[in-house]
């Protein structure tokens, strides 16, 4: 009988230890979205590691990101991402191209995770993972969402700077075993960029080849 009330404990235990984490969780992530919204345009500049163990392969590159609201400017090495809240021009610097979509949402979160600031109440299971200290040696708290979709995205790990309540790192695992760890270098805030920063300018690459996939 001992025991069976011990195993119920247990479970009741664990029970209200999960809504709390998921409450801290949301209550962090609510913060996080209220700074990302009341931050009247940000950029950032970050370096990020790719890595595909089962695969074998890695890759490791730097790069800048614009965004405010729903919009965002992707500078990568070997690509620039421009969106403007309904169209997403994809330019691959070694072919010369631009490629136009209509993202999904769960495209939007593969692309730039970033965007999860605006959607992670929609399609995940939120728990906290305890306090943390983040690259520039400041407090942080990371914050586990776990997909509840069918799409590319497993799961989503995020530290959140107390100071900013900002993240500062992003750790997205993708359900085929991909792993992309992106860690924010320096942030700016207050940029309030005119609504052409998130467009594609063909006038700026001129010869280039677009492909419209809309």
């Amino acid at each position: 009988m001992k025991r069976v009330q011990y195993i119920i404990i247990i479970m009741l235990w664990f029970s209200v230890a999960g809504v709390v984490t998921a409450q801290k969780a949301e209550a962090l992530l609510d913060r996080a979205a209220a700074a990302y919204e009341s931050s009247n345009g940000l950029k950032a500049s970050f370096a990020a590691n790719i890595r595909h163990e089962k695969q074998g392969v890695s890759e490791s590159f730097e790069g800048t990101i614009q965004m405010k609201g729903d919009k965002f400017v992707l500078i990568t090495p070997d690509t620039r991402t421009w969106y403007d809240g309904t169209t997403q021009w994809t330019y691959v610097v070694r072919t010369d191209e631009v490629n136009l979509s209509n993202p999904t949402g769960d495209e939007l979160e593969f692309t730039n995770p970033m965007t999860l600031l605006r959607s992670y109440k929609k399609g995940f299971t939120l728990s906290y993972i305890g306090q943390s200290t983040s690259d520039n040696g400041k407090m942080a708290d990371d914050v586990m969402l776990t997909s509840k979709k069918n799409g590319d995205v497993a799961k989503v790990e995020v530290q959140i700077e107390r100071a900013t309540s900002l993240p500062v790192r992003l750790t997205v695992t993708l359900k085929n075993g991909m792993c992309s760890v992106i860690r924010i270098r320096k942030m700016q805030t207050e940029i309030s960029q005119p609504e052409h920063v998130f467009r594609f300018n063909p006038a700026d690459y001129p010869g280039v080849t677009e492909i419209d996939l809309r």
